[in-house]
C-alpha cells in the first residue's frame, strides 16, 4: 500500500488507479470494514489525524478530481461525504524520498509521462498535506 504525499497529478495511469484502489482499502481499514492492513505503516499518519475518516475522504476526493480531469470514471459514491479542514504534516525529506521513488518507477514504466515533469523545481504535495522541515518519516519502509 502506497498513500502518496505528492500530488496525484504526477502519477501515470497505472499509478493513479493503484492509488485509488489502495486508498479505498485504507478507507475500509479506517472504517473497521476489514481485518487486514490494520497495522500498515502507511495508515499510521491517517490514524493519528484528528479526523481519520474525514482525512481519508479528503485524500480520496483529490484523487477522484484528478481522475475526472483525465477522463476516467472512478466511482464517486465510494468516497466518504465529510471532508476535513485539518492539514496533515509531511516532512520535506519524505516528499523528496517519494518523488525520487516515483521518478525511478516512471523511468521504467512510463518515461514519456515522466518527461513532462522533468523541469519542475518544487513538486506539489497532495492538498491534504502541509510540508514541514524534516527527514524521511519514521513510518516509511525504505527500499
Amino acid at each position: 500500500m502506497r498513500l502518496w504525499s505528492i500530488h496525484p497529478k504526477y502519477l501515470d495511469s497505472k499509478g493513479l488507479v493503484a492509488l485509488w484502489r489502495e486508498s479505498l482499502l485504507a478507507q475500509a481499514v479506517l472504517n473497521g470494514q476489514t481485518k487486514g492492513y490494520t497495522k500498515h505503516p502507511q495508515l499510521l499518519r491517517f490514524k493519528q489525524h484528528k479526523q481519520p475518516l474525514q482525512a481519508m475522504a479528503t485524500y480520496l476526493a483529490c484523487i477522484l478530481q484528478e481522475s475526472k480531469e483525465r477522463g476516467y470514471r472512478f466511482d464517486a459514491t465510494k468516497v466518504g461525504d465529510t471532508r476535513t479542514q485539518y492539514k496533515m504534516k509531511v516532512t520535506k525529506g519524505q516528499v523528496d524520498y517519494e518523488w525520487e521513488w516515483l521518478c525511478e518507477k516512471l523511468k521504467m514504466r512510463d518515461p514519456s509521462f515522466l518527461e513532462q515533469w522533468k523541469h519542475i523545481q518544487q513538486n506539489e504535495v497532495h492538498p491534504l498535506f502541509e510540508v514541514v522541515e524534516g527527514g524521511i518519516e519514521p513510518w516509511e519502509k525504505m527500499k
